[in-house]
This record gives C-alpha cells, structure tokens and sequence, in this order.
C-alpha cells in the first residue's frame, strides 16, 4: 500500500518516516509539509517523492498518515477521506468536536479505513494486560503522565502544545487506556492546578470511576506515566508507555491495511473512538473554563 506522510516536524521525521519505511507492506512513496524544504529532505532520506501541494500527494496514494497539529489535520483529513485515501491519523483527532466528527464523517461517507495512533493501544505487552483485566470487576482506575514538552529544549515544545497543555496532548492516551480496560466513558468532572495540571474523574458505563492527572510541565526528575486499576480482587498496572513508538505504529500501519484491504468493520481505535475521546476532553476543557476563578492563598 502506498502511503504519502503529511508533516515534517520532529514526530514526523522521527517516529512516521521511518516506521512507513520499514513497515513489510507499505511503500513511503510521498511526503508533504508547510515547510516545502523539510518535505523535499524527508522525502529524499527515504527515497520517497516531496509534494509543495497537499492534494497532488492525495492522488498519487492509497493513505495518508498525518503527523501534523490536530487542527490542521483535521481539514486535510477530511480532503484525504474525500478523496477515497484511507488515513492513520494521530490523537487528537482534533481540537473541538465538530472539527473531529467532520472527519469521521468524511471517511464514513468515502467508506475508508481509519486508525487513530493512540500509541499504547498498540503495544502487544498492553493489549495483553487489557485481555487480562476486561471485565475484572475493578470498582475504580487511576492514571498519571507527567511530561516535560513545555521546556526549551523539548522536540516537542511546539505551539499547539503550548496552546492546549497536557490535557490534550496526553489526556487522549490516558482516556483511551482507562476506557479500554473499565469501559465507556460516560461523563466527566474536570479542574485544573498550577500551570497546565489537569485533574479528570471519569465515570465508566458499567459503574466504576477513573482518575486522571496529566501535565506537560514537569520537571525531568518527576517526569514519568503509571497507569493502574482496583478492586476487590487487588491491583493491577498497566505496562509502561514505549520508548520506541515506532514498533506499535508498524502495527497500526499494518492493521489499518488490513482493514483497508477486506473492508471490515471500524477498527477500535477508529476515528469514531477518537470522536467520543475528544469529547470527554471538550467537556472537560468547558468546565475548567467556566470554572470562577479561585483566589490566591494567603502569603502572610
């Protein structure tokens, strides 16, 4: 299958460039970006051909894979999806819910295959444990990430991220995983701490609850994730998040093809899900906006 990337930046030339190149069964055979000299490099470190237009790329394919900020990649999605190409896109599927369903749309109405790279969900070691502990009886689940992309010399310190903070950007991961193991989120009570410190109670369909606390500005000695449920029965954590993203996008890649050669139904980590993850943090992010300001404590 031919894929074209969308995007140059630092995610793009690290994690999609190399995993489409090395993927058995997919060719990078295009690449295309807002900066036309990033794409011309990326694509000449791996024989593949730079577009200076989006649309001229989509026609030369058979997907597209996008490492782009979510509100960009949503309107390309929706060209790509038009345009019959089947698309592994990256979480957040976008910023606002009409924007992301405007994606889901488009590749329902196209009759494409879509795959979101909620990374984790790809992970052999994770899938296992969520065999395991699927309907296990857990009364409640609890999730941390702590990153650092907000300091200077992160790769991936960049405007969206600035913008939108760890409720966003590592938010989505983190409901993907406590909705995979203690199922269906089905509302949520969100505050915020200092900076962009995050805090989510989520309430699942069968009962139990789940929380989150997400932040991008750690510091690196108390950077890290956890991620772990209760019950009676005991505790049981998750595996950790991958250091080597590119081994569970191979498998995206591969199983998005696979649903785009048989064209079987959605996949569960179909841009749908992503869908109804963005809700849970739209919602999320309208509370903590409505929320009246707190004073400041008392110094004296």
């Amino acid at each position: 299958m031919r894929f074209g990337l969308a995007g140059t930046g630092y995610w793009a030339s690290h994690t999609h460039a190399p995993a489409l190149a090395t993927c058995p069964g997919i060719e990078l055979a295009a690449v295309w970006g807002r900066n036309a000299a990033a794409a011309a490099g990326l694509a000449a470190r791996h024989g593949a051909v730079a577009y200076e237009d989006f649309d001229a790329l989509v026609a030369d394919v058979d997907a597209v894979a996008f490492a782009v900020p979510p509100d960009v990649q949503a309107g390309l999605a929706v060209r790509a999806a038009a345009a019959g190409r089947h698309l592994l896109l990256e979480k957040p599927l976008a910023t606002s819910d009409a924007s992301a369903q405007a994606v889901a749309d488009a590749a329902a109405a196209a009759g494409v295959a879509t795959v979101v790279f909620f990374t984790a969900r790809f992970q052999a070691d994770v899938r296992a444990w969520l065999a395991a502990v699927r309907g296990g009886g857990w009364s409640a689940g609890s999730a941390v990430w702590l990153g650092t992309s907000l300091r200077d010399d992160s790769p991936y310190n960049t405007a969206w991220r600035r913008e939108k903070g760890g409720l966003w950007d590592l938010g989505p991961h983190l409901v993907s995983l406590l909705w995979a193991s203690l199922g269906p989120v089905t509302g949520v009570t969100a505050d915020a701490g200092p900076g962009d410190v995050t805090y989510l109670i989520l309430h699942h369909e069968a009962g139990p609850t789940s929380v989150v606390t997400v932040s991008q500005g750690a510091g690196p000695d108390s950077a890290g994730s956890e991620a772990y449920l209760w019950g009676p029965g005991g505790r049981s954590a998750a595996p950790p998040h991958t250091t080597d993203p590119g081994k569970p996008l191979r498998v995206a890649l591969t199983e998005l093809a696979a649903a785009a050669r048989s064209g079987a139904p959605g996949h569960e980590c179909d841009a749908d899900f992503a869908v109804a993850v963005g809700h849970v943090l739209t919602l999320a992010q309208d509370q903590i906006g409505a929320a009246p300001a707190r004073p400041r404590a008392d110094r004296r």
